[in-house]
């Protein structure tokens, strides 16, 4: 009889520079490289060394830690980060990708008021990504509430498995926030997810970014799903840890994500032994 095994998927575990915010992108490499991380995904935003190509290989040939996506700068707070025309942004972010050898590009849905970028953006995308061999994978967001109120911010959806996209980013923080079925999303998106930023969640207003395990989504589930399902793209580990006392609770903080994240990677198959 075949004996249980265990079976790694193919997927690596990178950290988001976003990670050890407020400190550098240059301390993600450091922490990536100790913690023993398969690589990074640059989040290009204010630090200047995010936005220098040079600079990134360079982090990267010193620590020996690859640089495996970029999160183009869509964030209210880099509205002027390479540029402040959005489809700038995203070749900028596609030539950093293949430069620096990184195969995705995670990129935000547009917000409701960049009215011609919104209306463009399916059809625009798709053309980026018949241009490269980078993955640009639209990541799902999530409705903005304040008290009893809510705003749709996004266009053309936050949930962006409405729209028709050749790749997709899941984020379980944004589920959360979005009080949406995460495992259910995940259906919809099929075999189109490319991309996955591991976070956890209590479906509060504001988008926690908790470490796995620490909220209410199926973060173990999904890496389950994804062990079973091959799949071969990267599972990044994106976390709020500006709470942090000190860099070593903070370093903490990432090794337990990691942790948590081979764990539950790792699937028991039963495979014949010769």
């Amino acid at each position: 009889m075949a004996e249980p095994v265990v079976r790694i998927p193919d997927a690596k575990v990178a950290l988001s520079t976003a990670s050890v915010y407020p400190e550098s992108t240059a301390t993600a490499f450091e922490i990536a490289a100790r913690l023993g991380y398969d690589g990074v995904e640059v989040m290009v935003w204010t630090d200047p060394v995010s936005q220098d190509i040079e600079a990134l290989r360079r982090l990267s040939d010193y620590h020996g830690v690859p640089i495996l996506a970029v999160h183009a700068p869509c964030l209210l707070i880099t509205q002027r980060v390479w540029s402040t025309d959005p489809w700038t942004k995203l070749q900028r972010a596609r030539a950093a990708a293949e430069k620096l050898g990184a195969s995705a590009v995670v990129v935000h849905p547009p917000f409701r008021w960049q009215r011609q970028y919104s209306r463009d953006f399916v059809t625009g995308i798709w053309q980026m990504a018949d241009e490269t061999d980078v993955r640009f994978a639209v990541e799902n967001m999530y409705p903005w509430r304040y008290r009893d109120r809510e705003m749709l911010a996004y266009a053309p959806d936050w949930d962006v498995t409405k729209d028709d996209y050749r790749h997709f980013t899941i984020d379980l923080s944004h589920t959360a926030t979005a009080r949406t079925d995460a495992l259910q999303m995940v259906d919809r998106m099929s075999d189109r997810l490319g991309h996955v930023h591991l976070a956890d969640g209590n479906g509060s207003n504001k988008d926690e970014h908790l470490v796995p395990g620490r909220g209410t989504q199926p973060c173990a589930e999904l890496l389950e799903r994804l062990a079973l399902t091959g799949f071969d793209g990267h599972v990044v580990i994106e976390v709020n840890t500006r709470r942090a006392m000190s860099g070593a609770e903070r370093e903490a903080d990432l090794a337990e994500a990691l942790a948590f994240t081979r764990l539950h990677l790792a699937s028991a198959a039963r495979i014949p032994r010769p």
